[in-house]
C-alpha cells in the first residue's frame, strides 16, 4: 500500500470510530450532548452538508483562480 492509501484508511477508521462512539453515547443516554457534538464535528470535518446551501468542512466549492 502507498502512503496516501494508508493515510486515507487511517482517517476512515478514525471517522468510523468517532461516529460509532457518538452513536453509542446517544443511544445509551449518557453524555448525549457530547455524542451529538462528536458527530457534528466529524460531519463538519468531512464536509457533509447538513443543508445544501451551507457547505461545511473541507469539501467547499472554490472558484478557480482567474487567468
Amino acid at each position: 500500500m502507498k502512503a496516501e492509501q494508508i493515510q486515507a484508511l487511517m482517517a476512515g477508521l478514525v471517522v468510523l470510530a468517532a461516529i460509532v462512539a457518538g452513536t453509542v453515547l446517544i443511544l445509551s443516554g449518557h453524555d448525549t450532548y457530547i455524542g451529538i457534538g462528536l458527530i457534528v464535528i466529524v460531519a463538519g470535518y468531512l464536509g457533509i452538508d447538513l443543508v445544501p446551501w451551507i457547505p461545511l468542512g473541507r469539501n467547499q466549492k472554490r472558484k478557480p483562480p482567474p487567468g
